[in-house]
This record gives structure tokens, C-alpha cells and sequence, in this order.
């Protein structure tokens, strides 16, 4: 990180499919100057951090099979479109990760051409091969067929990704080198790792932290900062122990699901005592790691394809943002675009403008889902004071000011009716409380929750206050700053 003004944890993070964001040369395919382009619109949304989806050549439009690990894809421009996008972000102290896919390459990489030519090709080691049938009847759809070799190859995802082999010294180094090179040379400020828990098989677990903290370890040789931030979809005791000299954080894949629940069933499963005890348990192997919280991303349907009623998009804002952790925004979510899977209708174009009113929409697939009309546009939602961007660009801005939001502790309320979500976020003196109607009916609020030394704001909706009670509006929410 390149002398950043604003701290890691107070950072909110943007995460941009590229292809879909923004089309500078006007292929339909959107690039790095396009990022470049809408610095300036991140910025003003609040965003200080950004999050790349991966950028290296590779022969699919998701790019998670790398070709060639120390270029740009063509599609997206030049390592010198690169570096203009970092400079550029950095004078708006706005910090770059790129995604890092270290478990697999593509198989159509150098390497791994090489390797699969035979069992005494010098790349052959760096894949992981076997001829025992046992081994591939106990995983046959992650053992595939080499031509007419004896031996097959491991590819955990798909036989196009080939999984690399961790226990030879010169994968480990190539990657470090690897890592180095775009800390060092190009100058991004970190990495989002992809499937870090794979490096190794389950019943091998701690190879895969010892990996990484041996990762982290050199990359921390360079002298710059930098910032690792995984995907680990699992059980949080287990996220925990990559977080002690791995990775410095972790998405909250639990807190996702947990935010989604809420919201499909307008009743609160616990989310307070949920996130307490994830970050209890941080606690106890870390004393430095981040909460990575997000609602969806790149590999799930998208929250508003999962709702019922629109005003629900921006009750989820409101939650994100005002719950511990370094939130991360999926691009489009601040626009209430659409998605479900096959994981294409989940990525499709930003919509910037009304349909042939800005030359820079990418229309490299026709979208199923965010189509233009079913989605307010980017420009029409600027110019609306009601808007869910508006609304996005409030919460964030109330998160800057209130940097207890970000870094505080959390703890829920006794006593609460489930259709209300309610918890208190603290740090040393002060304290926010948040109240939550999950509902789509005004629903009464015991004044007794609220203290009457601190001010009362509704960031969505209104409420109204009497002698006896408090009247919130459907999906509403209401803070209150304790003094």
C-alpha cells in the first residue's frame, strides 16, 4: 500500500468484474482504462478500496485459469493501463487487490503443456499426477484423463484448471516470486486469494496454513505493505487458523448467509451473537485480523434476485454497513442489479445509462436478468435523492464518521421481537445501537430500548417518537449514538 491515508479497517471495498464494468475501446468488453474512467464515481460513492476479479490472460471470460501469470489480459488492456489505474487510485488513496489464483492454472499454461508430455518432463512435478485407480475412484471427477498416459492429473474445479503441486519447492518459490513481482514491479496493494483451503486435501489442513503464513512471510521480505484477503468457505474455527500469521482476512461467507436469511424470512436468526462469536473466536489466534463482510458476491446469486420486495435492498445496505468488519460491495449492488446462476447472469453489465446514451456499457452478453428495464440506470439513480445509490453513498459516508461502525464490538439486545433485529456496536465509551424493522408492516418499538442521552437518525425510512412508543416504517432502520 502505497503510504495510504485511511486505515486498512476503516476501508469499504468495491469488487469489479472488469469485462462487465466499463468499455473504453468500445468492443463491448470493458477494461482497465474503464476502472480508470469511474474513479472518480467510486469515490464519490465512498469506495477507498477496490477489488479486482482476475486480470491475467487466460482463455475463458472468468479468467480463473491463468495463462501466463506476470501479464494483462489483451481484453483489458496493458501492464501500462495497469500502472495508470494504480497511479490514479492512489492519488485518490483508493487501494487496488487483484485476484491471486494460486491453487490451479490454466491448462493451457506453459507448465502444464509441458508436464502432461511425459513422466520425465522437469514440469512434470509441478502438477499433481497419479496412476493408482484406488486414489481415482475415491475422487473421479477430480482425476482426468491425459491422452493415452497411465497417469491422471488432479483438478479439483474442472480438468481445465489443473491443480499445482505445493509439495515442490519450485511452485512454492515461483508463486512467491509471483506474489513479489505485482507487489514490487507493478505496485497493487494486495491480493484477494482464490480457494486457499485446496492447496491441500482436508485430511492435510495444516500444510495449507503453514503455507500461507510461509507466503505472507515472504512477501512481508519485500518492505511494502500490503493486504491478503481470502476465500475460505467454511466452518469459522477453521477460517481462524489461517488468520494467525496467514492471511490478514477472511469473507464472512457465514454472516452472508446469515443476512440472507434474515432478510428471505424477516426474522432475525441471532445475527448479533452470530458475528460476537466469530470474532470471539478470531480473537484467540489473532490479534490483528479483519472481517472481510460483504452480502454476495462473484459466485452467488445476487441479493436482490433473492428478495421479495425492492425496498428490502436498502434495509440489506443499512445492515452491511453498519455491522464490524471491512464491508465489500459486489459491483451493481448499489443499483440493485439482478443475477442467478449459471454464474454468466450473475456478472452481467453495469448499467451506466438509459440504452444508447453512454458509448462505455459493456455488452459482451446479453443480460437475462439486469436488463434495462427492470434496472434504474447509474445516472438516473445520481440525479435521485431516493435512490438506492443515495442511499449507499449516506450509509457509507455515516461509516467513515462513525469509525465504531467499522471497528467496534458488537453485541446484541435482550428481549427483542424477531421481526426487529437490534445490537449494539461498541468501542471504549461509546456505543451506536441499531435497530433493524424486518417487516413490511410499521411496527411499534418499546422506548425503553432507546437511551435518551444520545440522538436518534432513521437512515431509511421515518419513525415516529411519542410519550408511550416509537413507530418505525416497514424496513426501516434507526441508530442512536449513546453519549
Amino acid at each position: 500500500m502505497k503510504h495510504p491515508s485511511t486505515p486498512i479497517g476503516q476501508r469499504v471495498f468495491y469488487e469489479i468484474f472488469v469485462q462487465s464494468f466499463y468499455d473504453t475501446d468500445r468492443n463491448g468488453i470493458g477494461d482497465l482504462n474503464g476502472v480508470t474512467a469511474k474513479l472518480d464515481y467510486l469515490q464519490d460513492l465512498g469506495i477507498n478500496g477496490i477489488w479486482l476479479l482476475p486480470v491475467h490472460p487466460s482463455p475463458t471470460y472468468h479468467k480463473y485459469d491463468v495463462v501466463d501469470y506476470y501479464e494483462i489480459h489483451p481484453d483489458y488492456g496493458t501492464m501500462e493501463d495497469m500502472k495508470v489505474l494504480l497511479a490514479e487510485a492512489h492519488k485518490r488513496d483508493i487501494l487496488i487487490l487483484i485476484d491471486m489464483v494460486v491453487n490451479h492454472s490454466s491448462n493451457r499454461h506453459y507448465c502444464f503443456m509441458e508436464a502432461r508430455k511425459g513422466k520425465d518432463n522437469p514440469y512434470r512435478d509441478y502438477y499433481v499426477w497419479s496412476s493408482d485407480s484406488l486414489v481415482h475412484r475415491q475422487e473421479p471427477f477430480h482425476w482426468h484423463e491425459n491422452g493415452g498416459d497411465r497417469e491422471k492429473y488432479y483438478g479439483f474445479f474442472w480438468k481445465a484448471m489443473p491443480d499445482l503441486n505445493f509439495d515442490n519447492p519450485q511452485v512454492r518459490e515461483e508463486m512467491k516470486k509471483i506474489g513479489e513481482f505485482w507487489l514490487t514491479e507493478v505496485g497493487v496493494d494486495g491480493f484477494r486469494l482464490d480457494a486457499i483451503k485446496y492447496i491441500y486435501p482436508d485430511s492435510l489442513s495444516q500444510r495449507n496454513v503453514k503455507w500461507w503464513q510461509e507466503y505472507r512471510s515472504h512477501l512481508e521480505t519485500t518492505g511494502e505493505d500490503f493486504f491478503l484477503v481470502a476465500e475460505i468457505w467454511d466452518e469459522s474455527a477453521y477460517i481462524g487458523s489461517f488468520l494467525n500469521r496467514g492471511v490478514h482476512s477472511a469473507f464472512n461467507f457465514d454472516l452472508s448467509f446469515s443476512i440472507e436469511e434474515m432478510l428471505t424470512e424477516r426474522q432475525d436468526p441471532g445475527i448479533a451473537c452470530l458475528l460476537d462469536e466469530i470474532h470471539r473466536g478470531y480473537q484467540s489466534v489473532s490479534d490483528s485480523y479483519y472481517d472481510a463482510i460483504f452480502l454476495k458476491n462473484h459466485d452467488q446469486d445476487r441479493i436482490m434476485s433473492l428478495l421479495t420486495d425492492p425496498r428490502q435492498a436498502k434495509l440489506a445496505a443499512s445492515i452491511l454497513f453498519t455491522l464490524p468488519g471491512i464491508p465489500f460491495i459486489y459491483y451493481g449492488e448499489e443499483i440493485a442489479m439482478l443475477g442467478m446462476k449459471p454464474d454468466e447472469y450473475i456478472r452481467e453489465p453495469l448499467i451506466w445509462d438509459l440504452p444508447g446514451l453512454d458509448p462505455g456499457q459493456t455488452s459482451w452478453i446479453e443480460p437475462h436478468y439486469s436488463t434495462p428495464d427492470k434496472i434504474t440506470p447509474v445516472k438516473q439513480q445520481l440525479e435521485d435523492p431516493a435512490s438506492l445509490l443515495t442511499h449507499y453513498k449516506k450509509m457509507i459516508a455515516l461509516r467513515k464518521e462513525n469509525k465504531i461502525l467499522a471497528e467496534g464490538s458488537i453485541r446484541s439486545l435482550d428481549h427483542i421481537p424477531d421481526h426487529l433485529c437490534a445490537y449494539a456496536v461498541n468501542c471504549t465509551d461509546s456505543e451506536i445501537l441499531v435497530i433493524h424493522n424486518l417487516t413490511d408492516e410499521t411496527v411499534e418499538l418499546d422506548a425503553r430500548l432507546l437511551n435518551a442521552r444520545g440522538n436518534v437518525l432513521c437512515l431509511s425510512g421515518s419513525y415516529t417518537e411519542n410519550t408511550d412508543n416509537l413507530k418505525l416504517d416497514p424496513f426501516g432502520t434507526l441508530v442512536q449514538y449513546m453519549d
